[in-house]
């Protein structure tokens, strides 16, 4: 392959490289343009000459400023950056340029579950809802028990899962921030993978009592199991098997049956992100995202940390000016998160991050709303809460790759995109995960494990467009069953994660 490299915008005076084996000092590239030192793949080339606090721009944005003197065709990397100030969230604009609505896709469908409280599931799940860790490996046991000797009774219910979690107990449960976990585990509970009918299993002295999860209907002779009422180990696990198997008798009734495209509920996700997420699968999955609400479905994007220091993009994007203020109230809550722990948004890259070419979190920020699209900013829903609005959502959560995916399940997700550069196994048991790759050599690495390459895109092979379309079709053949994604073929699902800010006691 001859030298190339992905310049994004007019104005950007970096580019990245995107051979796989990099870039020898000297390499001459299609316009003239010489390298005068070896980069490599995904990181930044300096297409002009910078002095000491010169602007380095990527995508038309500021991502920092010069701490010495860059030659042309240098390579520009994480130690040549001075962070620069965040957007000042008093100054932004609210709501001045919400896009117009594009034509509708009235015509798309998927086939899925309804539910009696009118949602819609890509899955037929029994779920089991602990209220604290303490009863977990006993859950776990039974989920285990049911699986192996319960289950295959019952060939229309796909799996049985047991939402476990590390909060419940040894909290201050009635601080502020006990809010989030709280409601968290209630929306868990309630997801329309799980029929939005919840079986509980609670210790008996936890704080977290389940009359706390305010679920209606909740009946402690029907819904909850308290470990401490029951005789002895086999005991229990007999009772969470018995309640299991009545459930698995209704859930087993269910068919999947053809549901609006309204009813899919679409999360989006970066994790172990590089410099060509921003270029290749984020705008794919922004595109896809556009198509999604066209067809008029919810599309949940997230992680605070990842959208701060791109705000002022957003911010105009919003359907209204009341919106436009409930995106800055998350990210000034996120903002004084951070500062209450002695920390600040320059700990969000990771070592991978910056492997795979992204300097800082203000080029991650970027290249992480991408993802978003285009339409206009229709809701922002604050951590683990339910949106009441189809279209596209902003959905606070933390940047954590378990933690983000946990609160987007919390807030009904039902189908999770996730693109990644550098690579993971992650994976969820409640709702489908699409992977994304935004390298073709990370899909070439992992064949068993990528579902989409997006790396096509930054060879000409592929277009964000095309990719765009597969996405979109793919989502709806996952949905509707009719294929599997790698992480549920192999079963690669992580623990539940809910964010908990509030303290321990």
């Amino acid at each position: 392959m001859e030298p190339l490299y992905i310049r994004v915008h007019p104005d950007d005076n970096v580019a990245i490289i995107v051979n796989p084996e990099g870039v020898p000092s000297g390499a001459r590239f299609p316009n003239g343009f010489v390298s005068s030192e070896a980069i490599p793949q995904s990181h930044k080339i300096a297409l002009a000459e910078m002095e000491p606090g010169d602007p380095v721009i990527r995508y038309g944005q500021v991502i920092g400023h010069a701490t010495r003197a860059l030659p042309i065709g240098s390579w520009v990397r994480e130690d040549c950056l001075d962070l620069p100030v965040p957007p000042a969230l008093s100054e932004l604009a609210l709501a001045t340029a919400p896009p117009p609505a594009a034509p509708p896709l009235p015509e798309y469908t998927f086939e899925g579950y309804r539910n009696a409280d009118g949602t819609y599931g890509t899955k037929n799940i029994l779920g089991i809802t602990t209220t604290v860790q303490c009863v977990a490996p006993t859950v776990d046991y039974a989920v285990r028990k049911i699986k192996a000797e319960i289950l295959p009774r019952y060939p229309n219910v796909d799996d049985v899962v047991a939402v476990t979690h590390s909060y419940g107990c040894g909290v201050a449960i009635d601080a502020p921030g006990a809010a989030v976990p709280i409601r968290s585990i209630r929306n868990l509970a309630l997801h329309p993978n799980f029929g939005a009918d919840p079986l509980v299993v609670s210790l008996g002295c936890e704080k977290l009592q389940p009359v706390r999860l305010t679920i209606p209907g909740l009946q402690p002779a029907d819904h909850v199991i308290r470990l401490q009422d029951n005789q002895g180990f086999a005991a229990t696990v007999a009772r969470i098997c018995e309640a299991a198997e009545k459930r698995l008798q209704v859930l087993n009734l269910r068919k999947r049956v053809p549901c609006p495209a309204s009813g899919l509920v679409v999360g989006l996700q970066c994790g172990g992100s590089d410099a060509f997420s921003g270029v290749t699968c984020n705008p794919a999955v922004g595109y896809a995202a556009d198509l999604l609400v066209r067809a008029g479905a919810t599309v949940m994007f997230s992680e605070v940390t990842e959208v701060r220091d791109a705000v002022h993009l957003l911010t105009p994007r919003c359907s209204t000016p009341d919106v436009a203020r409930a995106l800055i109230r998350e990210m000034q809550w996120y903002d004084d998160y951070l500062a209450t722990g002695r920390a600040d948004r320059s700990a969000n890259p990771t070592p991978g991050n910056k492997r795979g070419g992204l300097s800082n979190v203000v080029e991650k920020a970027l290249g992480s709303v991408a993802k978003s699209g285009t339409s206009a900013l229709r809701q922002v829903t604050t951590h683990g809460e339910v949106p009441t609005e189809r279209g596209l959502i902003f959905a606070a959560t933390p940047a954590s790759d378990f933690i983000c995916g946990t609160q987007q399940l919390a807030a009904h997700m039902n189908m999770h995109i996730f693109t990644t550069g550098e690579g993971t196994p992650y994976g969820l048991a409640m709702a489908p995960v699409i992977k994304v790759s935004s390298r073709t050599a990370l899909a070439e690495k992992w064949p068993d494990l990528i579902d989409i390459d997006a790396g096509r895109i930054a060879t000409g092979n592929a277009t964000i467009e095309s990719v765009g379309w597969e996405l979109f079709h793919l989502i709806r053949d996952v949905a509707s069953g009719r294929k599997q994604t790698w992480a549920d073929h192999w079963g690669l699902h992580n623990y539940l994660a809910p964010f908990n800010p509030g303290p321990v006691t």
